[in-house]
């Protein structure tokens, strides 16, 4: 399984987790930059998973990466969300065209990579996806090999890929707690934060 994580640029990112951490923009920027950091490494340590490759619209993102083994592409201009990952399922599977490409979203600082890998085991080959945790949102979108990969986030995207795909990975918390808010990031904070994102909350980002 190949896998696309969208990230915006860190100017426009996690709007409404603005105050989360104590100071201004460059505060904020490190949180979403943290996050991303978690999010890429625990999806690349799951069984299952070959190659992370990150769409985004900022060199600093490419930067905090460099040695992570995500591949990462700097791509201005794209029409948003779902067609920054049509653009790098396309570069995916240019390199292999029988690659396997679903998407996750880019803020789950919580994620265990023995819950993504259970995600891809549960859909055992069929298109699948896991709700955020309030339900209505999509963190991970799985196609069935051969398929596409058709996303739909935005809001309502859990109801909009349910109409096409299994819902799975309802007992998964770690993959389901996607980060928007100073609240989410609390949810995430109890469930344990990977490591750089810890760094900045127990420096006092106010989720302790």
């Amino acid at each position: 399984m190949d896998l696309v994580v969208p990230v915006k640029h860190l100017d426009r990112a996690k709007s409404r987790l603005r105050g989360a951490v104590p100071g201004g923009r460059a505060e904020h920027r490190e949180l979403v930059l943290a996050v991303v950091f978690d999010t890429v490494t625990a999806a690349l340590a799951a069984a299952g998973v070959r190659r992370v490759l990150v769409v985004c619209e900022d060199e600093r993102v490419v930067a905090a990466l460099a040695g992570t083994g995500a591949e990462c592409v700097d791509e201005r201009g794209l029409a948003g969300l779902n067609e920054a990952l049509r653009h790098g399922a396309e570069r995916l599977r240019a390199d292999d065209a029988h690659a396997v490409v679903g998407a996750m979203q880019a803020d789950l600082p919580a994620l265990r990579p023995a819950d993504l890998t259970a995600a891809i085991t549960e859909a055992d080959g069929r298109r699948a996806f896991v709700a955020d945790r309030p339900g209505t949102g999509t963190t991970l979108l799985l196609p069935a090999p051969g398929g596409a990969l058709s996303p739909r986030f935005g809001p309502g995207s859990a109801a909009a890929h349910g109409a096409g795909a299994v819902r799975v990975g309802e007992s998964l918390a770690h993959l389901r707690c996607d980060v928007d808010t100073p609240g989410d990031l609390r949810e995430a904070h109890a469930l344990g934060l990977g490591a750089r994102t810890a760094r900045l909350a127990h420096a006092g980002c106010g989720v302790r």
